[in-house]
């Protein structure tokens, strides 16, 4: 039996001795299957080409965990370091003994989660590798998952993965979209890790919320308000998301995106 990982999004599917015909998160109206048509991977494949896991730290308490070269979307794995274990948000969509071993020197993984369906990654083979740390995912978002283990964990609007760290149920990008707060984070001013939940802007100085972002689908109004709802109480200074960051004043930032954002659906900017 075969661990089949969808070369475009990385997300590993239920073992089987043959692909599955279909990747069901590409197949969505959030996501897509490339022209070229869908295309299945293995880590085995990976590791043969040159894939590898490295770590880098962002901040005191927070390393990034990525697969060079690019994998699937894309997106940057976190590992928040805390006193009771260490979060691993986003995990990549592969695995290998060394990026494992460089994870245990920092720590190890006592918890595994993602924002949303589209960053599972290799969510489950990162568990089994720290002795079946659980892997929480929205209950929202159950019918997305594509490989069924009982180190899953479903929850519902706020779960604490770890002691200072709570993961927040937002929706919009997803039903069970989510982002973590870390108090701690940011030399205790804060830190939200996002996701594509909240995604950050190219100019580094906005936000923005969508249904698809490779789709320009937009939500409505009544979604990104329940997501600024959720949010705008927290304290944050620093906000981190799939593909960038805000090192500072990230709250104010968010705050104001969101309201233009809602000032634009409701048609009070003039153009």
């Amino acid at each position: 039996m075969t661990i089949w990982t969808c070369a475009t999004c990385a997300i590993e599917h239920a073992d089987s001795a043959a692909p599955p015909a279909f990747c069901a998160i590409c197949s969505d109206d959030r996501q897509f299957v490339p022209a070229s048509g869908q295309r299945w991977t293995t880590r085995e494949e990976l590791a043969g080409t040159g894939y590898r896991i490295t770590t880098s730290e962002i901040e005191p308490g927070l390393h990034a965990i990525t697969t060079e070269p690019e994998l699937g979307i894309g997106q940057r794995g976190l590992l928040v370091q805390t006193k009771a274990g260490n979060l691993l948000f986003e995990p990549p969509g592969f695995i290998d003994d060394a990026g494992v071993d460089a994870v245990r020197r920092l720590g190890g993984v006592a918890a595994i989660a993602s924002s949303h369906p589209h960053l599972t990654g290799s969510s489950i083979q990162w568990s089994h590798a720290f002795d079946g740390a659980p892997v929480y995912v929205a209950r929202k978002d159950e019918a997305w998952i594509r490989r069924p283990d009982p180190a899953i964990s479903l929850w519902e609007d706020r779960v604490d993965l770890l002691p200072g760290l709570v993961m927040l149920e937002c929706g919009g990008h997803f039903a069970g979209s989510s982002v973590v707060h870390w108090p701690a984070g940011a030399e205790g001013r804060g830190v939200l890790l996002t996701g594509d939940t909240i995604a950050i802007g190219a100019d580094r100085a906005s936000v923005n919320v969508m249904r698809s972002f490779v789709n320009n689908i937009p939500l409505p109004e009544r979604a990104v308000r329940r997501i600024m709802d959720t949010v705008l109480p927290l304290e944050f200074e620093r906000l981190y998301g799939a593909f960038g960051q805000l090192t500072a004043q990230a709250h104010d930032i968010t705050e104001r995106s969101l309201l233009r954002y809602v000032s634009w659906l409701r048609d009070e900017v003039p153009e």
